[in-house]
């Protein structure tokens, strides 16, 4: 991609930043602190990039982000769409011409015209990130008000599906001023607060973007206005910045000032950009503290007290073979339910109506058909075919948000049970050790199940149409239209049937990675735990020293 000629000179303060990184990067290894990892890569990334700065969009599904950074660049760059659309991150930056490269996960990348990029990004023509995609770089002329800023749009949280590894949660360490989309036609949920909370660790930039204003009156905004500059303060005890957006009305206007905030953070991204590195390295070193602080204290102790200390946090509460048990039945039941749900949604809502659709149709089109009883049964088999399919597929590309039940269930159930256990394991370490410690988030990255392979089942099992040449069908032939007649009810049911197992099986598939994450997450906590009670023994002095050390870069950091 073309490079901007100004880069960020070196900042006084890189090499108290470089210094603090290392420092948490060797205690993390010594420490096998592995929930830091993901901090530490992106402050160490910080340092080999270039000027530009990082300006994600994000929020729920349908906040409007991919139609709002449409709006703003002046072309129809990103798909868009009723249903949640965005597959893979992608970014766009200024560039002298029009330019688009994609970039799989295996480090391949190509360049391709900018007219079919939604082939890589959209979830239609890359369902499920089926093409490998890690990130798409579009470079465009009308971005050069916001040169020096990198623009990207994310997949929708708030939904349970995460695409592939290089999803929206996983890249916010990566931040560097996040503005957060949130639907002008629907309340602040715990959803978005959650996501400002978490987006607050990782950048000093957080901006509320309303999109979609022009479905409320004036009147109405301002009030749905107030109440999120009240809920936020209540919340934060901050202020933040809340732009207006429609992509209906009133653009220019809205437009302007969202152009005043992003032409701002271009012209300073110098500054911008510092303190984007002292606020991710600040925040990362308080994170390493937390867990020295523990190893400080387990650390002191004779080995009978450490072990006991031990045996007090980690208790039969929070053991993990109690979370894998746990986490198995809630697994094992929600798979169950999975296809008598998805069947019963199929039965209730498409049976009849697809019985008579049909019925409907062939009646229209089966007096046109022409030939003797082999021909007839061969255009009904085709035509059987060509309607199932059609009709199958439509129902599996309209109606898979309904089949998510048991998957929504399973996330939600699994969520609670992981923060109960991160507040078992908060209070056990507080109350034994006087320490609060701060724990790192879980997040679970699990593919929207792919699309079934729609195919058609043959419904004859012996072809009596072989014997056509010993039947007049100008005698006969409504006996076999009524025949064919008969068969469309068991045909919709074998179909709906198997979509209905076509989808449990997917569906199940992810649940049981989610449980395979939880239990990985579960497992990566009680280890470092663990390290920090148990192989602590002498080093309380190193400890000390090292704690001393980070505490003083921190303050150093301002």
């Amino acid at each position: 991609m073309e490079q901007p000629a100004d880069r960020i000179h070196p900042e006084p303060g890189r090499a108290i930043h470089q210094e603090t990184i290392d420092l948490v990067r060797s205690t993390a290894d010594h420490y096998r602190l592995v929930s830091l990892n993901r901090q530490i890569e992106a402050c160490e990334g910080l340092f080999g990039q270039d000027s530009l700065i990082d300006v994600a969009i994000l929020g729920q599904f349908k906040a409007g982000k991919s139609s709002f950074i449409n709006s703003l660049i002046g072309q129809p760059v990103l798909p868009v769409g009723v249903i949640p659309v965005t597959t893979v991150i992608t970014r766009l930056r200024y560039g002298s011409k029009p330019r688009a490269v994609v970039v799989r996960f295996d480090g391949t990348a190509m360049e391709v015209d900018l007219p079919v990029v939604d082939e890589f990004i959209s979830e239609a023509k890359n369902p499920a990130n089926e093409k490998n995609v890690e990130v798409v770089d579009i470079e465009l002329p009308s971005i050069e008000p916001y040169a020096g800023l990198r623009l990207v749009d994310t997949p929708g949280l708030g939904s349970i599906f995460k695409y592939n590894t290089d999803i929206s949660e996983e890249w916010l360490p990566r931040v560097g001023a996040a503005i957060v989309a949130i639907s002008s036609d629907r309340p602040l949920s715990e959803n978005d607060l959650a996501l400002i909370r978490q987006l607050m660790e990782f950048t000093p930039r957080v901006v509320l973007l309303l999109t979609k204003v022009d479905l409320l009156s004036k009147e109405q905004r301002k009030e749905v206005v107030q109440f999120f500059r009240d809920s936020l303060k209540r919340e934060f005890n901050m202020d933040f910045q809340i732009l207006l957006y429609s992509t209906v009305e009133e653009r220019d206007l809205h437009k302007g000032s969202f152009d005043e905030f992003l032409v701002g953070l271009s012209r300073n991204r110098e500054t911008e950009f510092r303190g984007i590195v002292q606020h991710k390295v600040r925040s990362l070193a308080r994170q390493c503290l937390a867990y020295l602080d523990i190893a400080l204290t387990a650390s002191g102790k004779a080995d009978s007290d450490r072990e006991h200390l031990r045996k007090l946090v980690l208790d039969e509460k929070v053991n993990y073979e109690l979370m894998q048990s746990e986490l198995s039945l809630i697994t094992r039941e929600s798979m169950q339910q999975t296809r008598t749900l998805i069947a019963a949604y199929l039965d209730d809502v498409h049976r009849a109506k697809l019985f008579k659709k049909l019925l409907f149709r062939l009646s229209e089109d089966m007096p046109h058909w022409k030939g003797n009883l082999w021909k007839l049964t061969r255009t009904y088999e085709k035509w059987l075919e060509e309607n199932m399919v059609a009709e199958m597929d439509y129902i599996s590309r309209t109606e898979y948000k309904h089949f998510f039940g048991t998957l929504k269930k399973a996330h939600q159930t699994i969520s609670r049970s992981i923060e109960l256990f991160r507040n078992l394991l908060a209070d056990n370490i507080e109350k034994v050790l006087g320490i609060k410690p701060k724990s790192v988030d879980w997040v679970v990255e699990v593919s929207e199940p792919s699309h079934p392979d729609v195919a058609f089942t043959k419904v004859f099992d012996f072809h009596f149409d072989l014997l056509w040449f010993l039947i007049p069908m100008f005698i006969f032939r409504r006996v076999f239209e009524k025949h064919f007649e008969k068969q469309v009810p068991r045909v919709v049911d074998i179909h709906l049937s198997r979509l209905a197992y076509q989808w449990e099986v997917r569906i199940n598939r992810c649940i049981e990675e989610i449980r395979v994450q939880a239990l990985e997450y579960v497992s990566n906590e009680l280890s470092t735990i663990e390290i920090l009670l148990s192989q602590a023994a002498g080093e309380t002095d190193e400890i000390r020293r090292t704690r001393e050390e980070l505490s003083k870069l921190l303050t150093g950091l301002g």
